[in-house]
């Protein structure tokens, strides 16, 4: 074959190649928690207790309030090199190199450029059912067959049970804790998956609820140049849902897969200053861990005195078995205005809920064994109680005995 024939036909695959993965990304609407939620979320009324998409009420620290005010007169400039900063705060403190990280408006967008980027009508998605579902859809865009898998009996992933369930797969996704149990996946299951795996399968594991958990991160396995890609997110314990910060860590090899999609563009320079400032803070992170817990803890007390059912979380969200249709009880929650979390099929009686403030828990409480008694009755909840104003600046409430 002659040179130039060669180079034509490589050419042409190459620009077959390109063209199919610009189709993708064109094609594909990025799901986030946000929009999942919003798809059966309607306008909410005044006094509202919105515990529906895994939020976090006590917003940024005060630290990253700051930052943001303080960068907002530069906002009319890119500042790319202000995602340099926030790179090598991050990587030092985890003692990654920063070739090793990319930041990304959330970690939505990286989690469905993997999936485009390691699946494909040859290459199965695998995850757990119940989980959350924002690959999957991206997984209908890339033509790729999608394996749910049920959780274990103590509700983690099923390692086993993913690995046959897609002797081809490209991508298994592993969300610990996972979205909407709350559930674990202990360090040693996500070692077995990458020992056992398709040779050039990639693992996903998605830690945007760990720091609610006692939980250990799968980021040494990165450091160990595993086939392995660790989503972080500043929009859970750090309170930034509506700012969109988060990050994607792996070997630069794999990072640069989903750059085929996109990433490394400009990023809202206050969204890079608020995160930046939150990792500096020295105890943000332990002290909504513990508040978190404690309301957490509350709401089970409670649960378990009504002889309600629930599934026991590590993070901002639980799964309650309402034994009736889920939808059922969401519209009668709604119409208390409590705003509860979706459901998910494999579980129809089960609804997700977040972990708010007490005083948004015990309205929530309130609401739901009113609902549950068959009352009739139907109208808004109480406002809340102001909330004390701690010395970080935030308004955290009390947590009642």
């Amino acid at each position: 074959m002659k040179t130039n024939e060669m180079l034509s036909r490589g050419s042409r695959r190459a620009f077959l190649q390109l063209s199919a993965a610009a189709t993708a990304a064109a094609a594909f609407r990025i799901a986030t928690e946000a929009s999942l939620a919003a798809e059966d979320r309607n306008v909410f009324h005044p006094g509202a207790v919105v515990i529906d998409a895994n939020e976090n009420p006590l917003g940024p620290c005060d630290a990253a309030r700051k930052a943001i005010v303080d960068m907002a007169p530069q906002g009319g400039r890119y500042s790319y090199w202000l995602k340099e900063e926030l790179v090598k705060t991050f990587t030092e403190m985890e003692g990654l190199k920063p070739e090793y990280l990319r930041v990304f408006p959330g970690s939505s967008e990286p989690l469905h450029f993997s999936v485009l980027a390691f699946t494909s009508p040859a290459r199965s998605y695998v995850t757990a059912d119940p989980g959350y579902e924002a690959g999957m859809r991206a997984a209908k865009i890339s033509g790729a067959r999608i394996a749910k898998t049920p959780l274990t009996k103590t509700y983690s992933h099923d390692i086993k049970a993913m690995l046959a369930a897609a002797p081809d797969a490209g991508l298994f996704y592993v969300c610990t804790p996972n979205n909407p149990t709350g559930t674990m996946t202990p360090h040693s299951g996500i070692e077995q998956l990458l020992a056992a795996k398709p040779k050039g399968s990639v693992v996903l594991v998605d830690e945007a609820y760990l720091h609610f958990s006692d939980g250990v991160s799968a980021l040494d396995l990165v450091k160990a140049d595993q086939d392995v890609i660790v989503l972080r997110t500043f929009s859970k314990i750090y309170g930034m849902a509506g700012i969109r910060c988060g990050m994607a860590i792996g070997r630069p090899d794999l990072l640069a897969k989903l750059e085929t999609f996109g990433g490394w563009s400009a990023m809202p320079i206050t969204a890079v200053a608020a995160a930046t400032a939150s990792l500096k803070h020295e105890h943000l992170v332990s002290e909504r861990k513990q508040l978190n817990a404690s309301i957490r803890q509350k709401t089970f007390a409670w649960l378990a005195r009504q002889g309600y059912s629930y599934v026991p979380s590590e993070s901002n969200c639980f799964m309650l078995d309402a034994q009736r249709p889920a939808k059922e009880v969401i519209d009668r929650m709604a119409a208390r205005n409590v705003y509860i979390g979706r459901a998910w099929p494999v579980w129809p009686t089960h609804v997700r809920i977040t972990v708010g403030t007490q005083p948004e828990m015990e309205a929530f409480q309130e609401a739901f064994q009113a609902v549950m008694k068959n009352s009739t009755t139907t109208g808004f909840a109480p406002a809340l109680p102001r909330r004390r104003s701690y010395p970080d600046g935030q308004s955290w409430p009390s947590v009642s005995s």
